[in-house]
């Protein structure tokens, strides 16, 4: 596991005033939006005064509180997961399972948090930052953000089934459609998906709709991230010090490189 740099752990404060649900999303709390709620329902304070104003700024003398807790804004990390099985994109679980956490809390100690998630037996690819708008950027639907998937079955894909894949799958909650679809092994049993949507665990459910077994399902592919160093159970380091760091498509933000 890649060693986090010092600068990449120092925390800054902001040069000029900016908007207090930034400074919250920068802390590692949660997204811009979600401040705003955390704002409107009168849960932070700055200098002693509690603050419902959406778009109250606040400067580097100012002192930012929530839950009684002083907040510094931390520098973006950014931290690539290559997932592997039997562990669940969650902070704690009542089950006692493992958790992708456990993984990744040697790595630095900003509050980072999953973008998307990764079900217990799917592995793969997964971005964990403290970046919020980022993640929510990541997140949205429209920007169709392309995800490429190895999907191996436990018996041969049929040509009917590969054609009903590729015009699209009806399932409970609307048709599942994917971008890109191609077979990958001589025994036509593993294939690469594209596919921007996302609904939960839609590859298994659109396998399973047309009688199919999964045996593994394996994300290689997250914007324009890839498998290149993460082997399972290890991450990639990423932080803006760190040399050339490409953007992920339609975002113009630094993400990681992998």
């Amino acid at each position: 596991m890649q060693k986090p740099s010092r600068k990449a752990l120092e925390t800054t404060k902001p040069a000029s005033p900016i908007r207090l649900n930034k400074f919250i999303s920068h802390a590692g709390i949660c997204p811009r939006r979600e401040a705003d709620t955390l704002i409107q329902a009168g849960h932070i304070t700055v200098n002693g005064q509690k603050v419902t104003t959406l778009g109250y700024q606040v400067s580097a003398t100012d002192t930012v509180q929530y839950q009684n807790q002083i907040l510094k804004p931390e520098r973006p990390t950014y931290i690539l997961l290559n997932k592997p099985k039997d562990y669940i994109t969650t902070a704690k679980d009542p089950q006692g399972r493992k958790t992708v956490f456990d993984l990744v809390k040697q790595a630095s100690p900003a509050r980072i948090y999953p973008v998307g998630r990764l079900d217990r037996n799917t592995t793969g690819l997964l971005l964990l930052t403290n970046d919020g708008q980022l993640a929510q950027k990541l997140a949205h639907p429209s920007r169709q953000i392309k995800k490429i998937y190895e999907v191996s079955l436990a018996q041969p894909i049929r040509s009917e089934d590969f054609k009903a894949i590729q015009n699209g799958v009806m399932l409970a909650d609307g048709t599942a459609q994917v971008d890109e679809l191609a077979i990958v092994s001589t025994d036509q049993k593993v294939l690469g998906i594209a596919i921007h949507m996302g609904k939960n665990r839609v590859i298994r459910r659109l396998f399973a709709q047309l009688g199919y077994q999964i045996t593994k399902l394996d994300r290689v592919l997250y914007a324009n991230l890839t498998k290149k160093k993460p082997t399972p159970r290890r991450v990639a380091f990423l932080d803006s010090t760190g040399g050339p760091i490409p953007k992920i498509p339609s975002l113009g933000r630094p993400a990681a490189t992998c």
